[in-house]
């Protein structure tokens, strides 16, 4: 029976397309070859959570091996197809796509083949600091209060390794990646206001102070991961999967929002990198 769960377990892993072990985003120089498709979003963001899509409508899903539980969430891809390359950004889980297997937008689709094919050859890299559709956001999850804290980073370019939220009087406390893109406290963190420290996977760290306890509302900053950039002008088949719903959230208390008035915002930015490139699974 024990070898015979072996040789199962070896079937399953073979056709997953991805080992656990070797789950990771692209990331750094390496280049990929595998082929692409196109599809829409029906609503929202995709897995990522994101409210919605980019404003150029430049967007890819990824394989559950690259999207790696949402470590690849917010980054870019180039992808290059028989007619060019385009640039788009990770927004959603593709689940019965193998590794290799890009799924495009329809518009990005375009600018690197021809529709009509429907399928094509390509290959791709991660946009290594890639430009900035604007400064960093922070969204609180529907349902976060003082006893369960859950954010959302957006426009910090690379994926992200760490987020950790410093509330006043304390030290950082590091957060929880779920596979929908939220960073989480299970314990709380208090009412706030937080400084939220982002670290992405180059080592480039950033610090925004003053954000509030403040569920469903995106907050803008002034601070931009890494440089400046003007957003990108948006350009003038119907999904058949949606994305996985989020878990409701556990707090034991009813939520509450940001009380009273938060001190301004400051934002601080200090750049430890970018150091080498993470080890990627090939």
């Amino acid at each position: 029976m024990s070898l015979l769960a072996a040789v199962v377990g070896v079937v399953l892993l073979l056709r997953s397309g991805a080992s656990p072990a070797c789950a990771a985003p692209p990331t750094g120089s390496a280049v990929h070859t595998g082929k692409a498709t196109f599809y829409t979003l029906a609503s929202g963001g995709g897995n990522c959570s994101y409210p919605g899509p980019p404003a150029d409508r430049m967007y890819v899903a990824l394989s559950p091996g690259e999207y790696a539980a949402a470590a690849a969430c917010g980054g870019y891809l180039d992808v290059t197809g028989p007619k060019g390359t385009v640039r788009a950004q990770i927004v959603d889980l593709c689940p019965e796509c193998p590794a290799g297997h890009v799924d495009l937008s329809r518009e990005a689709f375009a600018r690197i083949a021809d529709p009509v094919r429907g399928v094509v050859p390509v290959t791709y890299r991660a946009a290594v600091n890639p430009r900035l559709p604007g400064p960093l956001t922070f969204r609180i999850k529907d349902g976060a209060s003082q006893w369960w804290f859950a954010v959302l980073v957006g426009n910090h370019g690379n994926p992200l390794r760490s987020v950790e939220v410093k509330p006043a009087g304390q030290g950082w406390q590091r957060l929880t990646r779920t596979d929908y893109n939220y960073w989480l406290r299970d314990s709380g963190l208090g009412s706030g206001p937080f400084a939220v420290r982002v670290t992405d996977v180059y080592g480039r760290r950033t610090v925004a102070s003053g954000i509030a306890l403040s569920p469903e509302r995106t907050q803008r900053t002034s601070v931009f991961m890494y440089g400046r950039s003007a957003p990108r002008p948006a350009p003038g088949r119907t999904q058949t999967r949606r994305p996985t719903a989020p878990p409701p959230a556990t707090a034991t208390v009813a939520p509450t929002g940001a009380t009273g008035s938060a001190p301004a915002p400051v934002w601080t930015v200090r750049a430890d990198g970018p150091a080498a490139a993470p080890a990627s699974c090939g």
